[in-house]
């Protein structure tokens, strides 16, 4: 089965619903990759960058960084999650049990198919691993989402990055956006089975 490529947003770090999430995705009856969002890390680069003057291609590498340093929350909050830096890292880990956390640095600093500056965050980073992978692609958002709206409307609603929904289109992602009360339908999509 191909593996779901599930993007956990950085503002649910401080929230009590990351570790009830993680707890959840380990249970998890498919492949699961978990794409950290850079949260409170990537918010300390913008407020760096408005007091040194480094260019926005800096601070994208700095912000692919900060999602790094947020995997490794991550990973310190399950003995089940492992953090990765290349595909056949995350090949080693499923095999051996463990959920596969991003580390993108390795994978996404000179990566030509995205731009190189703020537009990109980690919605965007989580697709274009899952057409990497080709498999599928999630997010995770700390506030509400509406289920019925297409991807036009999660992106003019700020919930999803711009850059997002063209990677879905052109390479016709299945994909999923999760918010504050969707993990039922989450746990859907893990194929955990009711009532497990």
């Amino acid at each position: 089965m191909k593996p779901l490529v599930l993007k956990l947003g950085g503002s649910l770090a401080p929230s009590a619903r990351l570790q009830p999430l993680l707890a959840l995705i380990t249970r998890a009856q498919r492949p699961v990759i978990i794409v950290p969002g850079g949260g409170l890390f990537a918010d300390a680069v913008r407020t760096i960058q408005r007091q040194l003057p480094f260019p926005d291609q800096t601070a994208h590498l700095m912000a692919l960084l900060a999602m790094e340093q947020m995997a490794l929350h991550i990973a310190s909050l399950h003995p089940c999650t492992l953090c990765c830096r290349t595909v056949p890292d995350f090949a080693k880990a499923l095999q051996t049990g463990h959920i596969p956390v991003w580390l993108p640095y390795d994978l996404q600093h000179d990566d030509a198919s995205l731009p190189a500056d703020w537009t990109v965050t980690s919605d965007a980073l989580a697709a274009r691993l899952a057409e990497r992978l080709e498999g599928s692609v999630a997010l995770i958002k700390s506030c509400p989402v509406p289920q019925e709206a297409g991807l036009d409307r999660l992106t003019d609603l700020g919930i999803v990055d711009p850059l997002f929904a063209p990677i879905v289109r052109r390479t016709h992602l299945t994909w999923g956006v999760y918010g504050s009360s969707d993990e039922r339908l989450l746990a859907k999509r893990l194929l955990i089975p009711p009532g497990s």
